[in-house]
């Protein structure tokens, strides 16, 4: 049998002298020269592993690039995968071929072979890879089969019944447990609950795409809505009007913090839960994807002691991450940090977070008046919705505060008429408004899998692409196991920056249209959404087809 440091010097990852080091060490130390190595940052873990496996004739895999056969992975249950550090990954005829990270777990192997009645071939691999594809791959579907199995079997749920609903083992509470721990392993933003005629359906918003996952019987409807409502403390006996709340749940240590919407249907209470990140509030601008040339316009602007900045876009475009992650640019101790916001989504340590309420007359405009009596140096306005707000924000950016708010339009230059049309006088709007951002969320390629392309003349010319010119090479989606063949993993922003100078300034006083404050703007240096996003695209983050997916 070879040493494994002769095993690793011939595979490059290691050089002599590191070994002759790594050797020094370990007599110190007193433990394997493996562990040394890793330990001294010489080796990966992965190259490790690799090198043992070599060492004793058994085959490496990495699972994030092999072809795994779903059929396989059917046969052992979840819960076995997960005690055993175990995954089946493919069949040699008759044999089942399963990854280990420690094939030498002689009961592992019993267990496997019993359970599945075929001969068991061990191979090799990384213990986080292999955590990482049980995760992936062994999704509870299983279980989420057999919980529709005895949901079928229940009658149906009434309100008279809902104390047995709430019972920890009962089917409905680990069915819309399992609902919430799945949507969180698959990244999603979003759990739909939309009742149909003949049963309840499910879809997960990942990646900005809604894709569908198992039904639920039409009897369990009632049961899986009042216990959604029931852990979001909203009135189980009203279902007819729309109601919010907000839940809590831990998943593999950390808090998770889920906003939930009801709405009445012709079929049912259809829910929505958005499903909140903490992290997203911890975010740097730098993090967000924002390019040099406009993260230093903006930079100009979120940096003034007064003014107001407004970000713009559709709904679920990112407008809240931006703000927040303004804030942590701006936000001091010794300075005060106050937002209204409908409703707050991500709780920010030593920052003042009003809830807007409706009901109690607690309105946005109300808000905004009260704590501008609170001395704020900075206020972050979650929605422009009317004149009044309107108003009182733009007072409020002339007077001293610096002021972050978000606006409903399709690009930055019509922010500008927006607020016009509002009702604002149009010299309030180009004294106060000091920047504006319009911004869309595109999928990311996926890292592992996108793949190069020549496009045609055809795709490139909503670009400004000519004929006769150079045809660029760019990147298309291909899909791989770690991105559920989709092609993307995540998503990015693409951000139109315009800061408002005294040219743009007169135009709004001119009560001008959005096309000659576009053309100015652009003149001035604003890259629009289209340009920006093309530039992503030659840096090979995001594909054309999705560009134009999402920018028209």
């Amino acid at each position: 049998m070879k040493q494994l440091g002769s095993i690793l010097l011939e595979e490059g990852v290691l050089t002599e002298e590191q070994l002759v080091d790594a050797i020094d060490e370990q007599q110190a130390r007193g433990q394997s020269l493996g562990r040394t190595l890793v330990e001294m940052g010489y080796i990966s873990e992965g190259q490790l592993v690799r090198a043992l496996a070599s060492q004793v004739g058994m085959e490496f895999v990495e699972l994030a690039e092999y072809p795994v056969d779903r059929a396989a992975v059917a046969l052992i249950p979840d819960t076995v995968c997960r005690r055993h550090a175990a995954l089946p990954i493919g069949f040699e005829g008759e044999r089942l071929k399963v990854a280990m990270s420690n094939p030498g777990n002689v009961v592992a192997v019993d267990d496997i072979r019993q359970i599945t009645h075929r001969t068991v071939i061990p191979v090799v691999a990384a213990h986080d890879d292999l955590m990482q594809a049980i995760d992936r791959y062994c999704r509870s579907d299983a279980e989420m089969k057999d919980l529709q199995g005895a949901l079928d079997e229940q009658e149906e749920v009434d309100l008279s019944q809902i104390g047995d609903v709430i019972e920890d083992d009962a089917p409905i509470v680990r069915f819309v447990n399992l609902l919430i721990t799945q949507a969180i392993q698959d990244r999603a933003s979003d759990i739909h609950l939309e009742p149909g005629e003949k049963d309840l359906r499910v879809r997960y918003r990942i990646d900005g795409v809604l894709h569908e996952m198992n039904a639920a019987p039409k009897s369990t409807q009632n049961g899986v809505i009042s216990r959604i409502k029931i852990m979001s403390d909203i009135d189980i006996a009203e279902r007819r009007k729309p109601q919010d709340g907000r839940l809590s749940v831990n998943h593999q240590g950390r808090k998770i913090d889920l906003r939930v919407a009801t709405l009445p249907t012709v079929w049912g209470e259809k829910v929505v839960m958005r499903i909140l990140d903490n992290s997203t509030a911890t975010l740097d601008l730098e993090e967000l994807g924002i390019r040099q040339h406009n993260l230093d316009l903006y930079q100009q602007s979120y940096t003034k002691p007064y003014g107001m900045i407004l970000v713009t876009g559709p709904t679920g475009s990112g407008k809240s991450t931006t703000l927040y992650a303004t804030l942590n640019q701006v936000s001091r101790p010794e300075i005060n940090v106050i937002t209204v916001e409908d409703p707050v989504e991500y709780r920010i340590p030593g920052i003042n977070q009003v809830q807007v309420n409706v009901k109690a007359g607690l309105t946005f405009a109300g808000a905004l008046r009260s704590i501008l009596r609170s001395d704020p140096d900075v206020v972050l306005l979650g929605e422009i919705r009317d004149g009044e707000t309107a108003q009182i924000a733009i007072e409020a950016a002339l007077t001293g505060h610096l002021v972050l708010s978000t606006l409903h339009t399709n690009d930055a230059p019509s922010a500008i008429t927006r607020l016009t049309e509002m009702g604002i006088e149009p010299f309030l709007v180009g004294s106060a408004v000091d920047c504006v951002i319009a911004q869309r969320l595109a999928r990311r390629l996926c890292p592992h899998c996108k793949e190069t392309y020549s496009p045609t003349g055809y795709e490139l010319e909503r670009f400004g692409w000519q004929a006769g010119e150079e045809l660029p090479e760019l990147f298309r989606p291909a899909g791989c196991a770690r991105c559920s063949r989709t092609g993307y993993r995540g998503r990015l922003a693409l951000h139109e920056i315009m800061p408002v100078n005294e040219e743009l300034e007169r135009l709004a006083v001119a009560r001008a249209s959005s096309a000659d404050i576009g053309r100015v703007a652009r003149a001035a240096g604003m890259q629009t959404l289209i340009e920006d996003g093309w530039a992503k695209v030659r840096d090979g983050l995001t594909s054309v087809e999705e560009l134009l997916r999402v920018v028209k």
